[in-house]
């Protein structure tokens, strides 16, 4: 058996993530209270009792997330004695789950990620009026056709192929007008549905040129170490243990293409059999189905999953 340890992005959050955990777990609830401290707010409160419209925020969404994984990593750790480096072959993680990869395999600091997905959080909100931008998930077409898709509906706007999450679900981001071009377009050419996304911004394309610029100044300040164990970024879909390549390939994913489905067909041929979500949801779970059912998942985000994992690892 060949572990990689996945983290999830936006998307994942609901509230009630991480309650249990807390009141099973004293790392948990410590884990929850650093993160609190960090950023001066009751966070873990929103998280496990607040309103939904809150936690939705990008600048709250993101950092509570980290928090659910990091919880469940620091449980282990302190339970079972878990050693990542010896269980564990590659971390990665979707988007904003790259930093919770970055910090369960001990790049940066509890608090240190926690500051940076709250400045990415509100960064990118801020990069784009409201209204702007928008994203949408295409079902049925592959990446390659929508990069095609993307170029004919841009019309000197920014439109995008953002996340290449698995085979026949893409998700694209721009100016809310091309957008509306692309999903026309993707309609025409077959698409199964086209989805109007939720979100706040137009995450990983060049309208959020700004965030990266203040993303690039925090990283510049912030100490990295080498990671325990390599890390599969999204921008490459390839391993990375080079603390300054990580944070430079952190700026680049501000604007660039999430490469999932890539990365974990890397990950495969690399001899990855299992592949455990870490953290809030299942969604990274059914992306792993659906790009390669020989890959064995399993998501971890409360105590009693934690138990089966302790056994299935060994612990």
């Amino acid at each position: 058996m060949a572990v990689a340890f996945v983290f999830p992005g936006q998307g994942s959050q609901f509230i009630g993530m991480g309650k249990d955990l807390a009141e099973s777990y004293t790392e948990a609830k410590e884990t929850f209270q650093e993160v609190d401290s960090t950023l001066s707010q009751n966070l873990s409160g929103m998280m496990f009792d607040g309103e939904a419209s809150d936690l939705n925020m990008t600048e709250n969404t993101q950092p509570a997330l980290m928090a659910v994984s990091m919880a469940v990593i620091n449980v282990l750790k302190k339970q079972s004695g878990l050693d990542l480096a010896k269980k564990c072959k590659f971390v990665a993680g979707h988007s904003l789950g790259e930093y919770s990869a970055l910090c369960a395999t001990e790049v940066s600091s509890l608090a240190d990620t926690a500051r940076l997905l709250r400045l990415r959080g509100s960064s990118m909100q801020a990069a784009v009026p409201v209204g702007v931008g928008a994203m949408a998930a295409i079902l049925g077409l592959d990446f390659d056709v929508m990069v095609k898709i993307v170029e004919a509906a841009a019309q000197d706007q920014v439109c995008t192929a953002a996340n290449d999450n698995s085979d026949g679900q893409v998700v694209i981001s721009g100016h809310k007008e091309a957008i509306e071009r692309a999903i026309a377009l993707a309609s025409e050419q077959g698409a199964r549905k086209a989805i109007t996304l939720p979100v706040s911004a137009p995450f990983h394309c060049e309208l959020m040129a700004p965030a990266a610029k203040k993303m690039a100044a925090a990283l510049a300040e912030t100490v990295f170490s080498a990671p325990l164990v390599p890390v599969v970024v999204n921008v490459t879909a390839d391993a990375q243990s080079d603390p300054e390549t990580l944070k430079s390939l952190l700026i680049d994913q501000i604007t660039g293409a999430v490469r999932w489905r890539e990365s974990v067909l890397y990950m495969r041929n690399e001899g990855i059999t299992d592949m455990i979500e870490i953290g809030a949801g299942k969604v990274l779970c059914g992306l792993a189905r659906r790009i390669d059912r020989s890959i064995a998942t399993q998501n971890v985000g409360t105590p009693a999953d934690i138990d089966v994992l302790i056994e299935k690892l060994g612990l």
